[in-house]
Protein backbone atom coordinates (compact mmCIF):
# COMPACT_ATOMS: atom_id res chain seq x y z
CA UNK A 1 0.00 0.00 0.00
CA UNK A 2 1.18 3.57 -1.09
CA UNK A 3 0.35 5.63 1.30
CA UNK A 4 0.88 9.64 0.88
CA UNK A 5 -0.54 12.46 3.05
CA UNK A 6 -2.23 15.08 1.27
CA UNK A 7 -0.64 18.76 1.79
CA UNK A 8 -3.47 20.11 0.92
CA UNK A 9 -6.23 21.89 2.72
CA UNK A 10 -8.65 23.25 -0.03
CA UNK A 11 -10.85 20.38 -0.26
CA UNK A 12 -13.36 21.43 2.09
CA UNK A 13 -13.25 25.03 0.87
CA UNK A 14 -13.91 23.84 -2.72
CA UNK A 15 -16.94 21.29 -1.54
CA UNK A 16 -18.72 24.92 -1.64
CA UNK A 17 -18.07 25.16 -5.01
CA UNK A 18 -21.42 23.64 -6.34
CA UNK A 19 -21.75 25.31 -9.63
CA UNK A 20 -18.91 24.38 -10.89
CA UNK A 21 -18.65 21.05 -10.16
CA UNK A 22 -22.54 20.79 -11.87
CA UNK A 23 -20.20 22.39 -14.79
CA UNK A 24 -17.68 20.49 -15.07
CA UNK A 25 -19.22 17.06 -14.45
CA UNK A 26 -22.71 17.94 -16.85
CA UNK A 27 -19.39 17.68 -19.59
CA UNK A 28 -18.03 14.37 -18.65
CA UNK A 29 -21.14 12.28 -16.65
CA UNK A 30 -21.86 11.03 -20.67
CA UNK A 31 -18.64 9.11 -20.46
CA UNK A 32 -19.03 7.70 -17.21
CA UNK A 33 -20.67 4.38 -17.88
CA UNK A 34 -19.72 0.58 -16.05
CA UNK A 35 -16.81 -0.07 -13.78
CA UNK A 36 -15.32 3.31 -12.65
CA UNK A 37 -12.18 4.20 -10.76
CA UNK A 38 -11.51 7.86 -9.60
CA UNK A 39 -8.16 8.58 -8.99
CA UNK A 40 -7.39 10.53 -5.63
CA UNK A 41 -11.10 10.64 -4.46
CA UNK A 42 -10.04 13.08 -1.44
CA UNK A 43 -13.45 13.28 0.68
CA UNK A 44 -15.87 12.27 -2.10
CA UNK A 45 -17.64 15.79 -2.94
CA UNK A 46 -16.34 14.79 -6.84
CA UNK A 47 -18.04 11.20 -6.15
CA UNK A 48 -21.20 12.46 -4.72
CA UNK A 49 -22.26 14.60 -8.33
CA UNK A 50 -20.62 11.84 -10.76
CA UNK A 51 -22.62 8.89 -9.46
CA UNK A 52 -25.40 7.90 -12.15
CA UNK A 53 -27.64 4.98 -13.01
CA UNK A 54 -25.17 3.75 -15.74
CA UNK A 55 -22.10 2.55 -13.62
CA UNK A 56 -22.09 -0.57 -12.14
CA UNK A 57 -19.37 -0.22 -9.57
CA UNK A 58 -16.88 2.79 -8.29
CA UNK A 59 -13.81 2.62 -6.63
CA UNK A 60 -12.57 5.13 -4.62
CA UNK A 61 -8.49 5.74 -4.53
CA UNK A 62 -7.04 7.95 -2.83
CA UNK A 63 -3.40 7.50 -1.26
CA UNK A 64 -4.01 9.97 2.13
CA UNK A 65 -5.38 7.25 5.25
CA UNK A 66 -7.03 10.55 6.83
CA UNK A 67 -8.98 11.71 3.72
CA UNK A 68 -10.09 8.16 2.88
CA UNK A 69 -11.54 7.50 6.57
CA UNK A 70 -13.35 10.65 5.94
CA UNK A 71 -14.35 9.35 2.69
CA UNK A 72 -15.63 6.58 3.81
CA UNK A 73 -17.15 8.25 6.75
CA UNK A 74 -19.24 10.13 3.62
CA UNK A 75 -19.87 7.56 1.35
CA UNK A 76 -21.71 5.63 4.26
CA UNK A 77 -24.02 8.84 4.79
CA UNK A 78 -25.61 8.51 0.92
CA UNK A 79 -27.60 4.97 0.81
CA UNK A 80 -26.81 5.14 -3.06
CA UNK A 81 -22.76 5.47 -2.56
CA UNK A 82 -22.23 2.91 0.70
CA UNK A 83 -21.61 0.34 -1.83
CA UNK A 84 -18.54 2.70 -2.94
CA UNK A 85 -15.42 0.77 -2.75
CA UNK A 86 -12.33 3.03 -1.39
CA UNK A 87 -9.08 1.94 -1.84
CA UNK A 88 -5.86 3.67 0.49
CA UNK A 89 -3.29 4.01 -2.48
CA UNK A 90 -1.73 5.36 -6.01
CA UNK A 91 -2.72 3.91 -9.27
CA UNK A 92 0.19 1.60 -8.98
CA UNK A 93 -1.88 -0.40 -5.86
CA UNK A 94 -4.48 -1.53 -8.05
CA UNK A 95 -3.49 -4.98 -9.72
CA UNK A 96 -3.22 -5.15 -13.42
CA UNK A 97 -6.26 -7.77 -13.28
CA UNK A 98 -8.62 -5.09 -12.23
CA UNK A 99 -9.84 -3.45 -15.77
CA UNK A 100 -12.34 -0.57 -15.49
CA UNK A 101 -14.31 1.12 -18.24
CA UNK A 102 -13.37 4.43 -17.03
CA UNK A 103 -10.40 6.09 -14.71
CA UNK A 104 -10.85 9.76 -13.27
CA UNK A 105 -8.62 12.10 -12.13
CA UNK A 106 -10.72 15.34 -11.24
CA UNK A 107 -8.07 18.33 -10.08
CA UNK A 108 -4.93 15.05 -9.54
CA UNK A 109 -2.94 14.57 -12.30
CA UNK A 110 -1.17 18.05 -11.75
CA UNK A 111 0.09 17.06 -8.44
CA UNK A 112 1.70 14.12 -10.20
CA UNK A 113 5.29 14.49 -11.21
CA UNK A 114 5.65 11.95 -13.65
CA UNK A 115 2.38 12.36 -15.48
CA UNK A 116 2.92 10.56 -18.93
CA UNK A 117 3.58 7.37 -16.81
CA UNK A 118 0.57 7.93 -14.77
CA UNK A 119 -1.67 7.80 -17.62
CA UNK A 120 0.02 4.76 -19.08
CA UNK A 121 -0.16 2.83 -16.06
CA UNK A 122 -4.16 4.19 -16.32
CA UNK A 123 -4.34 2.92 -19.94
CA UNK A 124 -3.36 -0.67 -19.00
CA UNK A 125 -6.09 -0.93 -16.27
CA UNK A 126 -8.76 0.51 -18.76
CA UNK A 127 -11.10 -1.84 -21.34
CA UNK A 128 -11.17 -1.55 -24.84
CA UNK A 129 -13.19 1.58 -25.39
CA UNK A 130 -12.97 2.29 -21.99
CA UNK A 131 -12.02 6.36 -21.33
CA UNK A 132 -9.29 8.40 -19.15
CA UNK A 133 -10.80 11.72 -17.98
CA UNK A 134 -8.43 14.35 -16.62
CA UNK A 135 -9.50 18.15 -15.19
CA UNK A 136 -7.00 19.95 -14.32
CA UNK A 137 -5.67 23.73 -13.84
CA UNK A 138 -4.86 25.41 -17.13
CA UNK A 139 -1.74 27.88 -18.23
CA UNK A 140 1.61 27.60 -16.46
CA UNK A 141 1.33 31.64 -16.58
CA UNK A 142 -1.35 31.28 -13.94
CA UNK A 143 0.28 29.47 -11.43
CA UNK A 144 0.46 31.21 -8.38
CA UNK A 145 1.70 30.37 -4.27
CA UNK A 146 -1.62 28.76 -4.03
CA UNK A 147 -0.88 26.21 -6.62
CA UNK A 148 2.64 25.69 -4.86
CA UNK A 149 0.59 25.93 -1.53
CA UNK A 150 -1.75 22.83 -2.48
CA UNK A 151 0.82 20.48 -4.14
CA UNK A 152 0.61 21.39 -8.00
CA UNK A 153 3.39 20.22 -10.37
CA UNK A 154 2.14 22.24 -12.83
CA UNK A 155 -0.66 23.83 -14.68
CA UNK A 156 -1.78 22.43 -18.06
CA UNK A 157 -2.36 23.97 -21.51
CA UNK A 158 -3.33 21.70 -24.55
CA UNK A 159 -0.09 20.90 -26.08
CA UNK A 160 1.13 19.61 -22.66
CA UNK A 161 -1.47 17.50 -21.47
CA UNK A 162 -2.26 16.34 -24.85
CA UNK A 163 1.39 15.34 -24.88
CA UNK A 164 0.50 12.73 -22.26
CA UNK A 165 -1.63 10.86 -24.11
CA UNK A 166 -1.02 7.17 -23.84
CA UNK A 167 0.07 5.09 -26.86
CA UNK A 168 -2.97 2.58 -27.14
CA UNK A 169 -5.39 5.55 -26.74
CA UNK A 170 -6.95 8.39 -28.43
CA UNK A 171 -7.77 11.49 -27.64
CA UNK A 172 -11.11 12.11 -28.11
CA UNK A 173 -11.85 16.16 -26.58
CA UNK A 174 -9.39 18.85 -25.31
CA UNK A 175 -10.91 22.06 -24.24
CA UNK A 176 -10.75 25.02 -21.90
CA UNK A 177 -13.51 25.61 -19.41
CA UNK A 178 -14.41 28.70 -17.25
CA UNK A 179 -13.13 31.45 -19.59
CA UNK A 180 -14.63 34.41 -16.95
CA UNK A 181 -13.08 32.44 -14.12
CA UNK A 182 -9.45 32.92 -15.66
CA UNK A 183 -9.77 36.45 -14.84
CA UNK A 184 -10.15 35.89 -11.17
CA UNK A 185 -6.63 33.67 -10.97
CA UNK A 186 -4.90 36.50 -13.11
CA UNK A 187 -6.17 38.89 -10.33
CA UNK A 188 -4.84 36.96 -7.90
CA UNK A 189 -1.67 36.18 -10.11
CA UNK A 190 -0.58 39.44 -10.73
CA UNK A 191 -2.28 41.24 -7.95
CA UNK A 192 -3.23 39.06 -4.75
CA UNK A 193 -0.40 36.26 -4.53
CA UNK A 194 -2.59 34.60 -2.03
CA UNK A 195 -1.83 31.02 -1.15
CA UNK A 196 -5.08 30.35 0.08
CA UNK A 197 -8.35 32.25 -0.98
CA UNK A 198 -11.21 33.17 1.42
CA UNK A 199 -14.78 31.04 1.15
CA UNK A 200 -16.22 34.73 0.57
CA UNK A 201 -13.65 34.79 -2.90
CA UNK A 202 -14.83 30.90 -3.51
CA UNK A 203 -18.03 31.85 -3.10
CA UNK A 204 -18.17 34.55 -5.35
CA UNK A 205 -16.36 32.96 -8.26
CA UNK A 206 -19.08 30.05 -7.87
CA UNK A 207 -22.19 31.99 -7.90
CA UNK A 208 -21.52 34.85 -10.06
CA UNK A 209 -18.27 34.06 -12.74
CA UNK A 210 -19.10 30.45 -13.08
CA UNK A 211 -22.66 30.77 -14.57
CA UNK A 212 -20.83 33.80 -16.61
CA UNK A 213 -18.65 31.08 -17.75
CA UNK A 214 -21.62 28.67 -18.91
CA UNK A 215 -22.40 31.08 -21.35
CA UNK A 216 -19.38 32.50 -22.51
CA UNK A 217 -16.98 29.17 -23.00
CA UNK A 218 -19.01 27.85 -25.63
CA UNK A 219 -19.05 31.25 -27.75
CA UNK A 220 -15.42 31.41 -27.23
CA UNK A 221 -15.35 27.48 -28.36
CA UNK A 222 -14.15 26.82 -25.06
CA UNK A 223 -10.45 28.31 -26.50
CA UNK A 224 -9.84 29.83 -23.06
CA UNK A 225 -10.37 28.92 -19.55
CA UNK A 226 -8.62 28.32 -16.23
CA UNK A 227 -9.42 24.92 -16.09
CA UNK A 228 -9.02 21.90 -18.97
CA UNK A 229 -10.25 18.89 -19.71
CA UNK A 230 -9.09 16.18 -21.79
CA UNK A 231 -10.86 12.85 -22.51
CA UNK A 232 -9.26 9.93 -24.29
CA UNK A 233 -10.43 6.36 -25.35
CA UNK A 234 -8.78 3.15 -25.68
CA UNK A 235 -8.60 1.38 -29.09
Amino acid sequence: MTAIPYVGQELDLFAHARNWKSYWSFHICAYLTGDILEVGAGIGANTEILWNDRVSSWTCLEPDPALAERLRSRLKTRADLAACKVVVGTIETIGSNQQFDGVLYIDVLEHIADDRAELARASQILRPGGRIVVLAPAHQWLYTPFDRAIGHVRRYAKPALAACTPSDCKLERLNYLDSVGMLASLGNRLLLHQADPSIKQILFWDRFLVPLSRFADPISFHAIGKSILGIWKKG
